[in-house]
């Protein structure tokens, strides 16, 4: 089952409907241990990047997720716009001039994006970051190619909401929530939250669902 253009721009579309129906939730969990504006900010770069992407014909992978990334930067504040500009532009750039890519490729431009999010943030797994659920969701979805495409997708969402719950117990070391120290501990890092809605829209618009 290849990952094809057409279902990356579903998967955006999917995106920008699950941050904007959670978009209160969102602002909630960042209240607790942010700037309260997590699911503010990223309603209204999802909208810039509909606005801006639906009505383009895209050649390829990258000239797609390059408008994605530069439109998130230059309209989400705070730190998520950097960091979620930084990973749609590395998939961006490993899936390169393809128009569709495996689940494996997938997999890989996911990592790259990845790291370009560690890089920036200077974060690691266990930070109570977007990366608690992107990694585990990576991790999935290569130990599960065996079993096929969608079993190794409906994995990598499985990991990224574990992941996602696992960051309650943490203490933040990176962010703005980092500066509560203890009182970080108990809450939900809305970061890797709101990567795993965009996990979750990815298998989605595999599944044509």
């Amino acid at each position: 089952m290849p990952f094809t253009l057409e279902m990356a721009r579903s998967a955006l579309a999917k995106f920008d409907a699950v941050v904007e129906k959670q978009k209160t939730y969102l602002t909630d969990l960042d209240s607790a241990i942010g700037d309260a504006d997590h699911g503010i900010n990223m309603s209204r770069g999802m909208k810039r990047v509909i606005e801006k992407t639906s009505p383009k014909e895209y050649a390829d992978f990258v000239s797609l997720f390059k408008d994605v990334a530069m439109t998130i930067m230059s309209v989400v504040g705070g730190s998520s716009g950097p960091l979620y500009g930084t990973l749609f532009m590395k998939i961006g750039q490993k899936l390169g001039t393809k128009t569709e890519v495996s689940v494996e490729e997938l997999a890989d431009a996911l990592e790259d994006g990845m790291k370009g999010i560690m890089t920036l943030g200077k974060s690691q797994a266990g930070d109570k970051t977007m990366i608690d659920s992107i990694r585990p969701a990576i991790e999935a979805i290569r130990a599960n190619l065996g079993a096929g495409d969608a079993a190794a997708l409906n994995a990598a969402v499985s990991a990224a909401e574990q992941g996602m719950a696992d960051t309650i117990p943490m203490l933040a070391r990176k962010g703005r929530s980092s500066y509560l120290g203890e009182r970080s501990i108990g809450h939900q890092d809305p970061g890797a939250t709101s990567t795993c809605y965009l996990i979750t829209s990815l298998r989605d618009a595999a599944a044509g669902s």
